[in-house]
């Protein structure tokens, strides 16, 4: 059984002020052709479908015609998909009753009562069945009313929430199951802050949502989405496999690509990397105006220059714009510049929680914690 693994589409993402929704369509045409040449029985996008949880008309007019064309090229292929931290769950849980009909499982909401389990799709091939565990993004207050709480009534981290999500499932590892999860998953004992997150990612105070990858190991494969780097996560077949072009001037210089799964017999699976090449790179030119002019290119470019003096002449902004008509920035080296980064950033929110300890005099630990979650849930409210 072969299946494509995509995530963190970012549609209608704005890369510093541009509107990207040219190379969108672009980059998923790409990957429509690529699915029409490889027939994978399943496509599977891990999560953050949109940008915005409430995402412009022309993002959705791009996400249409992607399934629309996706569905045309692999008529017979299993379409899924869940809801990332950016997305709207209830938007992404839309008609999800009828398009699976259509073999198309767009799953936004989690089990929300006791009753309820993760979704589950089920395919069959020579080997027998596999199936595939569909777990949209969870905040521990999502699913309060079906893990229930701690004895003293507090809720549970996210590390446990996801662990006593899964294990209610009561998974048969004597076949084959592939987890589709859209969370911030790493290896038991690696420290959150070593790992290298994209300025596109949304952190949380003191990482928080992390969960240990040991959880995955019943999965002959993990689908993941929500880290933007291609990354493994302490198995081979763990993966992120990162968004599909670069979504901030930190991705610049990365090899983007369609994660190929091929799944024999329990046991055989196999990873390969599709390519894919956008419209427009994201590049960076260092050096003085002169030199950095005669690397000009139609590539989406942050110019850093070097050379005071002739940064200060009156025509360099119409010359460097001259020179890459697709200009993002213009940094000038020792002087401090913007930063585009998300307003969700590390830094950003620390400076959030700080004031407001500030403010709140020496609140106490079970205060703090409070007010960690409070902000991390505001941020990714807005959306």
């Amino acid at each position: 059984m072969r299946f494509f693994h995509l995530s963190d589409l970012h549609i209608g993402l704005k890369l510093i002020n541009r509107d990207l929704a040219e190379d969108q369509r672009f980059i998923l045409r790409e990957i429509v052709g690529k699915a029409e040449a490889a027939r994978p029985d399943a496509v599977v996008i891990a999560g953050d479908i949109y940008d915005k949880s409430v995402p412009s008309a022309d993002a959705v007019e791009i996400f249409d015609d992607f399934i629309f064309s996706l569905r045309k090229a692999v008529p017979e292929a299993e379409i899924m998909m869940i809801s990332g931290n950016h997305d709207s769950a209830p938007r992404v849980n839309m008609f999800r009753r009828i398009l699976d009909r259509e073999k198309i499982h767009m799953i936004g909401i989690p089990p929300r009562t006791e009753a309820d389990h993760v979704e589950r799709v089920t395919l069959q091939d020579e080997y027998g069945p596999v199936f595939f565990y569909l777990l949209p993004f969870v905040r521990p207050s999502m699913v309060r009313n079906v893990i229930g709480t701690r004895e003293d009534g507090s809720g549970f981290s996210y590390d446990e929430t996801i662990h006593r999500l899964l294990d209610r499932e009561e998974i048969d590892t004597r076949v084959r199951n592939v987890l589709v999860s859209h969370q911030f998953y790493l290896p038991k004992g690696t420290d959150a802050a070593s790992v290298e997150r994209m300025d596109s990612e949304i952190l949380t105070i003191g990482n928080i949502d992390c969960v240990t990858a040991d959880v995955l190991q019943r999965f002959d494969y993990a689908a993941l989405g929500h880290i933007h780097k291609p990354m493994r996560v302490g198995s081979e077949y763990a993966r992120y496999c990162g968004t599909p072009m670069a979504c901030s001037v930190s991705e610049a210089g990365q090899r983007k690509g369609i994660l190929q799964v091929d799944l024999g017999k329990k046991g055989e699976v196999s990873v390969s990397v599709l390519p894919l090449t956008p419209l427009r790179e994201i590049r960076t030119f260092r050096g003085d105006l002169d030199k950095v002019l005669r690397q000009g290119c139609e590539d989406y470019a942050v110019v850093t220059l070097t050379d005071v003096r002739e940064a200060d002449a009156l025509d360099m902004q119409d010359r460097i714009r001259s020179a890459f008509p697709n200009l993002l920035e213009i940094r000038r080296e020792g002087l401090p510049g913007v930063d585009y980064r998300s307003d969700y950033s590390e830094e950003a929110v620390m400076n959030t929680y700080n004031l407001c300890c500030s403010f709140l005099g020496e609140p106490d630990e079970e205060e703090r914690s409070l007010l960690k979650d409070v902000i991390n849930t505001v941020g990714e409210e807005e959306l």
